[in-house]
C-alpha cells in the first residue's frame, strides 16, 4: 500500500462541566463526545525518502506547527523508521469551532500512518502519543463515543443516541484560551456520575461555557438564539459552533435551508463509532 485516504470526523461535545481548575492552569471537565459522519479528508501517500509535505498550508499555520505534520514528526522520532510522506488536506471544519478538526486530523495522521508505515503500534500506544499533541486527540484516535473525565484524556467508550445534527458556523474563530481565562467562567460544577449523564440523558445536558462564550462573542449569541428558535440548542466545546439534536433528516434539511446569509452550516448524522475507524476496519 502506497495511498490511503482518510476521513477525520468532527466531534460534539454533547455535554460539558467544569468541575475545577488545577494548579497547572488546566480545567477538569466532565464530557461526551460523539462524532458525526461529517469531516476533513486526508490523502498520505508513500515517499521513498523521510520527507514530509503537507498541502495546501493552513492560512496562518506554518506546516511545522500544524498538528498533521506534527503527528508524523512524533512517529517519526518514536519509531526512529527513515520514513516520509506527501499529504493533502481537504479541510471541511472550521478553525476555532470547537468540533476538534485539528485534533481528528492528527488522529488521522497517526491512524493513517502506522498503516502505511507498516509501525503497528496499536491503538493504546497511538492514544499515549497522541495525548502529547492535545487531550482531545486520544478519543479520536480510540474511535468511540465516550465519557471523558480529566482535561479530557480519561475516555470510558459509551453509547448514545445516534440522532440528525444541524452545526451552525456564525463565521468567527473563538479562543478556547480567551473562555478558559475569563474570569466569569463556571468553575466549580458538581461532578457527577456518567451513569447519571446518560440516565438524565440529551433533555438534561449543557455546556458550561457557554454563557461565558455567549457573553464574549455576540456572534455565537446570535446564532444560539436563531438555532434554539427551531430546536434545542447548545454550543460544542468553546464554540464558535453550535448545533441542534432532530429526529430525521427531513427536519435536518428544513432548517439547513433556512440558516441565515453569511453562516455555513451543515448536517450530519451522530456515531458512536469514528468513521475513520469504520474506514480501517477497526470497529
Amino acid at each position: 500500500m502506497t495511498v490511503l485516504t482518510l476521513p477525520a470526523p468532527a466531534k460534539l461535545n454533547r455535554m460539558l462541566h467544569i468541575t475545577g481548575r488545577r494548579g497547572d492552569g488546566y480545567h477538569e471537565l466532565q464530557t461526551l463526545f460523539q462524532f458525526l459522519d461529517h469531516g476533513d479528508t486526508l490523502t498520505f501517500q508513500l515517499r521513498p525518502d523521510s520527507e514530509v509535505t503537507l498541502f495546501p498550508s493552513l492560512a496562518g499555520v506554518a506546516d511545522e506547527d500544524n498538528l498533521i505534520v506534527r503527528a508524523a514528526r512524533l512517529l517519526q522520532h518514536h519509531s526512529q523508521r527513515p520514513v516520509g510522506a506527501d499529504i493533502q488536506l481537504r479541510k471541511q471544519l472550521p478553525m476555532g469551532g470547537g468540533l476538534g478538526g485539528g485534533s481528528s486530523d492528527a488522529a488521522t495522521a497517526l491512524l493513517a500512518l502506522d498503516r502505511l508505515w507498516e509501525l503497528d503500534l496499536g491503538l493504546d500506544r497511538l492514544a499515549e502519543l497522541g495525548l502529547q499533541l492535545g487531550a482531545d486527540v486520544p478519543v479520536f484516535v480510540r474511535g468511540h463515543a465516550a465519557w471523558a473525565e480529566g482535561i479530557g484524556e480519561r475516555l470510558v467508550p459509551v453509547d448514545l443516541d445516534t440522532p440528525w445534527f444541524v452545526v451552525v458556523h456564525p463565521g468567527i474563530e473563538v479562543s478556547t484560551p480567551r473562555v478558559f481565562n475569563a474570569p466569569q467562567l463556571t468553575r466549580d460544577t458538581p461532578p457527577i456520575s456518567m451513569a447519571r449523564a446518560l440516565q438524565e440523558g440529551p433533555e438534561a445536558w449543557r455546556n458550561d461555557c457557554q454563557s461565558t462564550v455567549r457573553e464574549l462573542y455576540p456572534e455565537v449569541d446570535d446564532a444560539l438564539n436563531w438555532l434554539s428558535g427551531v430546536a434545542p440548542t447548545l454550543l460544542t466545546g468553546t464554540g464558535a459552533c453550535v448545533f441542534c439534536r432532530l429526529t430525521n433528516a427531513d427536519e435536518a434539511s428544513s432548517i439547513l435551508s433556512r440558516v441565515r446569509s453569511g453562516w455555513t452550516a451543515f448536517m450530519a448524522r451522530g456515531c458512536n463509532t469514528s468513521p475513520l475507524h469504520q474506514a480501517l476496519g477497526l470497529f
